[in-house]
């Protein structure tokens, strides 16, 4: 699509490969707004990250069709444009937005409802929902402007099972407080939805000796008292290694094809306010591990800060999700989509197995839990990784 055709509308832009929809988390102009090239028209946040979007070119807003935090399927119309020809939003605004365009081209951009005509002001996102959960409108208490109703005015109202959780309250004598997400959650919960009922996961676990690693650890952080490495930091050194020797298993599902990448990114699953976030390691299998814990921690930080762009979130073939700190045994983890792969980590267990002449001997052991989509490893592969790893965690000053 070039500068000069004609584009009434401004779309939810797609953001990564797997992005269906996106938070309009926050509008930066107004209807009747003039915009210049190279400002910022509003803020759509995924599961991810927040994104600022820019114009391209000049432009006026005539009107916005959606409300800040509204979930919107990309390709959507987000705002409509006074005449003129505007260019796409750098190259963010994907090449399907005619099919967007007479998609909606049928229907009137809202409907009202007022005492005089009796019809109905909604957004185009809230029409779209109540068509697919059956719900009428007209039945609907819209919180926007004049009453407009948005998506979320929509709550659970089609959903038969919701209905009878929300009598319950009432009906026992119950107090229950009604609370509504924040766009994050809304997006990571959608998501996560998306990820265990469209991915074939299959597990498979090992309980590793680490009695060497915490020993290597404490070593390194008495050596280097200004780095302070940490399990998760010794977990993505090793997964680095263990899958920059077996290359097979660094490899997604896209479109129905398999990616293979040339370097090892994996994400580190951070726990925030807002919820969840999965910055990047680059090339963790050949940075030295002083370098790949500083990253982590500098990651980490910008995540707890909101601060994480999109660069620092998105690729990666799998994902490190520990819990050990928590006092958690194990994890079964819920694979990050487009990523193949995710490694559940429980904490340090301490126990007595025999010997090699039958005595009790006492170990220290975590759980690994590896979660694999079966469209791209099978079960031998994941099993191989898995024991490559655990060899490199027991014998670390060799191999990391």
């Amino acid at each position: 699509m070039g500068a000069d055709v004609l584009m009434p509308q401004l779309v939810m832009p797609k953001l990564g490969l797997t992005m269906t929809e996106g938070v309009l988390l926050e509008w930066h102009v107004s209807a009747g707004d003039v915009f210049r090239a190279g400002d910022m028209l509003f803020v759509v946040e995924t599961d991810k990250v927040a994104n600022e979007i820019q114009a391209d070119t000049d432009g006026i807003i005539d009107e916005l069709l959606v409300e800040e935090g509204d979930i919107v399927p990309v390709g959507m119309p987000l705002a409509t444009l006074k005449g003129g020809r505007v260019s796409e939003l750098s190259e963010k605004v994907i090449s399907t937005v005619e099919a967007a365009v007479s998609a909606v081209a049928s229907e009137p951009r809202q409907f009202v409802k007022d005492s005089d005509s009796g019809r109905i002001v909604s957004t185009p996102l809230a029409r779209k929902r109540a068509r697919e959960m059956g719900v009428d409108l007209s039945r609907v208490a819209g919180s926007g402007p004049g009453g407009r109703i948005k998506v979320d005015d929509l709550g659970h109202l089609g959903d038969p099972i919701a209905q009878e959780m929300r009598r319950l309250p009432s009906e026992h004598g119950l107090q229950a407080q009604e609370i509504r997400p924040s766009a994050a959650r809304l997006a990571t919960a959608r998501r996560v939805s998306a990820a265990k009922t469209n991915v074939p996961h299959f597990y498979i676990t090992q309980d590793v000796e680490v009695s060497a690693l915490q020993v290597f650890r404490a070593t390194i952080n008495e050596r280097s008292p200004g780095i302070r490495i940490s399990v998760t930091h010794l977990l993505i050194k090793a997964l680095g290694v263990a899958m920059a020797e077996l290359p097979t298993t660094n490899r997604i599902w896209v479109d129905d094809k398999i990616l293979a990448f040339n370097q090892v990114d994996i994400g580190m699953v951070t726990e925030t306010v807002d919820g969840l976030r999965v910055p990047i390691i680059r090339d963790a299998g050949r940075r030295t591990l002083e370098e790949v814990a500083i990253d982590a921690r500098t990651l980490a930080s910008r995540a707890q800060e909101d601060s994480l762009t999109q660069k620092e979130v998105g690729g990666g073939s799998v994902s490190i999700s520990n819990v050990g700190m928590f006092g958690a045994s194990s994890l079964t983890p819920i694979i990050n989509p487009p990523q193949a792969m995710i490694l559940g980590v429980g904490s340090e267990q301490a126990l007595f197995r025999p010997d090699e002449a039958g005595h009790p001997f006492l170990h220290k052991e975590i759980c690994l839990t590896l979660a694999c989509d079966h469209r791209v490893h099978d079960g031998a592969d994941a099993a191989r990784l898995l024991a490559r790893l655990a060899r490199i965690l027991k014998n670390p000053s060799v191999s990391m």
